[in-house]
């Protein structure tokens, strides 16, 4: 169900209300009218550092996945090898240091087209630890809504 553009039936930019009516789920946590940004969770993910929905100013504006549960576009999933990422998707990628764990890397893949990226984080050891999709400038915020 991972898109560059969304997921599943949702797409990036869709405003609160859109959102709650496409999902066909219940969500843990509120979606939040007003709120400048937040995280919800679908029910049944025990933590929302294994997958959470965010949004920002009122719109669906990225998901983030720590579990090797989803896969994303292209194939890539947390477990892989930064190898295995740079095979799969080749020149796209854009390689950047982690922001606060030194050999770490932050793997970041436009759409091939259309709009949405997939940004990779790996370990100093090379592995991806958790992956997410979303619209800049939302995909690039290290810390979530922090």
């Amino acid at each position: 169900m991972a898109r560059y553009d969304g997921y599943g039936k949702l797409r990036f930019g869709m405003d609160e209300v859109t959102f709650g009516r496409v999902w066909s789920g219940k969500l843990q946590g509120q979606l939040d009218p007003g709120s400048s940004c937040y995280y919800v969770t679908p029910e049944g993910v025990k933590a929302p550092t294994d997958f959470a929905f965010m949004f920002e100013g009122g719109h669906f504006v990225r998901y983030d996945v720590g579990t090797t549960k989803e896969t994303a576009p292209g194939g890539g999933q947390v477990g892989m090898s930064k190898a295995q990422i740079l095979a799969l998707y080749g020149a796209r990628v854009e390689q950047q240091p982690h922001k606060y764990e030194s050999g770490a890397a932050y793997l970041r893949v436009p759409a091939p087209q259309g709009k949405g990226v997939l940004l990779f984080e790996t370990n100093a050891d090379g592995k991806v630890t958790r992956w997410r999709a979303g619209v800049s400038p939302q995909v690039d915020y290290v810390e979530g809504c922090s």
